[in-house]
């Protein structure tokens, strides 16, 4: 393996303003794409590809596609005036056989020195009408200084200022000061897995030959990053399990935890708790995320374990994202123990804050329930012993550690409602073990959802007036708080009003989202519950945590502006109790996966299809929102797309953790430094202390 010399790693490490051409200004437009330094211009890599290899002559373009074209200009650049800011330029060009006119629109200011009889190549897309070719403008250069005609063109994001043509120039100039870049997986996995030089992988990236090299070094730095994430996670599951961890034999006080419940648990209950009891009497910090769909029972789990650390003398802290949620987990868990376990509610908004820190650290409460206030430096705990996360894809890595870190070496469990492929979960839990609960508890509703478009409206406001006059109650969701004139979305305030003046005068109508304070939501969200209000417009701010037996409709307004996963969240707050139960989605927008997403929506109520589903049409990125999820961003690898390298990334990086777990080799040290600089900026985690 090559090693890089001290000075070009100074070179990479330096600010781009050493790269000629880019001044102070300049730079500060670089520094909003978050390029600071030439490794950050070499290592920011095109958004997508524009393919202007194909030239043709004027015949044989095809209406509408997108080509090259080699002609001679017949005569200058005639603009036509079109608004003060505005002018449409044509030109007339021959390839020696026929003649088009080129056209583009431009500021008149910007036009064009083009030389008549010269030889330019000019990349766009023809259109004919009659005997009249007319050829759209995308980029003209001169054919005897062809540079990005004829080739892969790379199409980089750009912002205000900063043209992709202008960073592919700056990378061309960055690119020829690196002599060589060093590879930091070890030589043995390149070759098991046939992978390209990382030095020749980024250059393919920026400059491809051809798609197929293009794929092979896409595949080689997605690779990389997949295995250098799974070391970094396997090496905290490592790290974690070398721990003493506080043994509990919990399966006594599960059994009679269980013969106290109204209910039977259910297969998938009962086999995620028989894992949990192992973690708990293994004497190693247990580290484990219960997966399952929306009201498959997480939280009977979460109330069985908490029962029997109780029953062993110890604390236990459990994590909400919302308010509105930590109060309904305060609720049921005070309704499911009675007197025999004290829990506590700790929030932000909570009152007589000093005395609840004091109680909670000298451990007058069993259980803590509480937001991200649990966190917070000033609360203490007598002995905490296990520490819950629900709705895992709201905390990041450092916010579990900063729970954990209120006791010694607690047991962790984390709970997500968001069904994610295994494949995914390699990389996503890579630190944690995984129980997945598939059954449903008995009597659970099916949703039943359709797909409407505005002018039916009507009809499904009627539908909620029957539903509310059999005792029901209803929800209608909005994506905004307040109406906006950049973005046509209906409004949770204005939606309320005009419901409540129009298609549901009579009925009790409020409202809540977001900007209220939490009280007001608090005061909202119980009066909803006891029944006082009948129909409740929201924000998602009811997406999770709200459970409310009776409601029975849950109509979205604009559900083309959320995720299938969301849509299948929102779903989830219907369809609790004995009723039957429904979801409308009301929808204007034509497009074809607007189209597809309402299909899955209507057609499935299984999540782990609907987030497959969901991770195929919009992405990982979009799909996890990276940072919140705890998994630092990648530059390369999309976890759908490149579902078919994680396993092998994931057996090559174990392979290197089995051998050495520390990576104190002198030849993985390039992984521990690509680790450390994953991590450096992501929520202040430093994985290895």
């Amino acid at each position: 393996m090559k090693h890089q010399s001290l000075e070009q790693i100074e070179y990479l490490s330096s600010p781009i303003t050493v790269l000629k051409g880019i001044g102070p200004k300049k730079a500060q437009l670089f520094a909003k794409l978050g390029i600071h330094s030439v490794w950050d211009l070499v290592y920011y890599f095109p958004s997508g590809y524009e393919d202007r290899r194909k030239v043709c002559s004027i015949a044989e373009c095809v209406p509408g596609e997108l080509c090259c074209i080699k002609v001679r200009t017949v005569r200058q650049v005639q603009e036509r005036r079109l608004k003060p800011k505005l002018s449409l330029f044509l030109l007339n060009v021959t390839d020696g056989h026929d003649i088009a006119t080129v056209k583009w629109f431009s500021a008149p200011f910007s036009k064009p020195k083009i030389q008549s009889g010269h030889l330019y190549n000019i990349y766009g897309s023809m259109s004919v009408s009659g005997s009249r070719r007319e050829f759209d403008l995308r980029y003209i250069e001169d054919s005897a200084d062809a540079r990005y005609t004829g080739v892969i063109v790379p199409v980089y994001r750009a912002t205000a200022g900063l043209s992709s043509k202008t960073i592919s120039e700056a990378v061309t100039l960055a690119m020829s000061g690196i002599c060589h870049l060093e590879d930091c997986i070890p030589a043995d996995i390149m070759e098991r897995h046939g992978l390209m030089p990382v030095s020749e992988a980024v250059s393919v990236l920026h400059r491809p030959r051809d798609f197929t090299t293009l794929c092979r070094a896409h595949d080689r730095l997605a690779f990389e990053e997949l295995f250098v994430l799974s070391i970094a996670l396997s090496s905290l599951k490592e790290r974690r399990s070398a721990n003493y961890g506080i043994r509990v034999s919990a399966a006594a006080a599960v059994r009679e935890f269980a013969s106290m419940l109204p209910f039977e648990l259910t297969d998938g209950q009962k086999s995620t708790i028989n894992d949990i009891c192992a973690d708990l009497k293994s004497g190693r910090p247990m580290n484990r995320l219960v997966q399952g769909d929306v009201g498959c029972g997480k939280t009977a789990v979460a109330s069985a374990v908490i029962y029997a650390m109780v029953r062993a003398g110890y604390q236990c802290a459990f994590m909400a994202p919302t308010e509105i949620l930590a109060n309904q987990h305060y609720a049921t868990l005070t309704s499911v123990f009675g007197d025999s376990v004290r829990v506590a509610l700790f929030t932000s908004s909570s009152k007589q804050k000093p005395k609840l820190r004091k109680d909670i650290a000298e451990g007058r409460f069993d259980v803590v329930v509480g937001t991200h206030a649990l966190i917070e430096s000033g609360v203490e705990f007598a002995n905490l012993a296990l520490c819950i996360t629900d709705e895992q894809h709201r905390f990041g890595v450092n916010q579990r550690a900063l729970l954990s870190a209120k006791g010694i070496s607690p047991h962790v469990l984390v709970m997500s409602a968001t069904p994610i492929p295994r494949t995914l979960s390699l990389i996503l839990y890579g630190d944690l073990d995984i129980s997945v609960i598939k059954s449903m508890p008995s009597g659970r509703q099916s949703v039943d959802t359709y797909h409407i478009g505005a002018n039916m409206r009507d009809r499904a406001y009627n539908f909620i007036k029957k539903e509310v006059s059999m005792g029901h109650q209803c929800y209608v969701v909005c994506p905004l708080v307040e109406d906006s004139e950049a973005i046509e979305a209906a409004s949770v305030e204005k939606t309320a009003q005009a419901l409540q003046n129009g298609a549901l005068k009579g009925i009790n109508v409020a409202c809540v989202h977001g900007k209220m304070k939490p009280s007001e939501k608090d005061e909202i969200m119980a009066r909803f519950k006891n029944n006082e209000i009948s129909v409740l417009v929201s924000t998602t701010v009811i997406e999770v945590g709200v459970d409310v037996p009776n409601a029975t409709v849950m109509l979205i307004e604009n559900a083309e502006r959320f995720g299938l996963s969301q849509l299948h969240q929102l779903r989830g707050r219907v369809g609790r109790g004995d009723a039957k139960s429904y979801c409308i989605l009301v929808s204007d927008s034509s497009s074809d996966n607007t189209s597809e997403r309402m299909k899955i929506m209507t057609q499935t109520n299984d999540g782990f299809v609907i987030s497959q589903k969901d991770l195929e049409l919009r992405g990982s990125g979009q799909f996890f929102g990276t940072r919140q999820h705890g998994v630092p961003e990648l530059k390369v690898a999309n976890l759908f797309a490149d579902s078919h390298l994680l396993q092998s990334a994931s057996d090559a990086a174990a392979s290197v953790i089995a051998s050495d777990p520390g990576l104190s080799s002198p030849s993985l040290a390039n992984i521990k430094g690509r680790i450390e600089s994953l991590f450096a900026e992501f929520d202040g985690y430093d994985i290895f202390n």
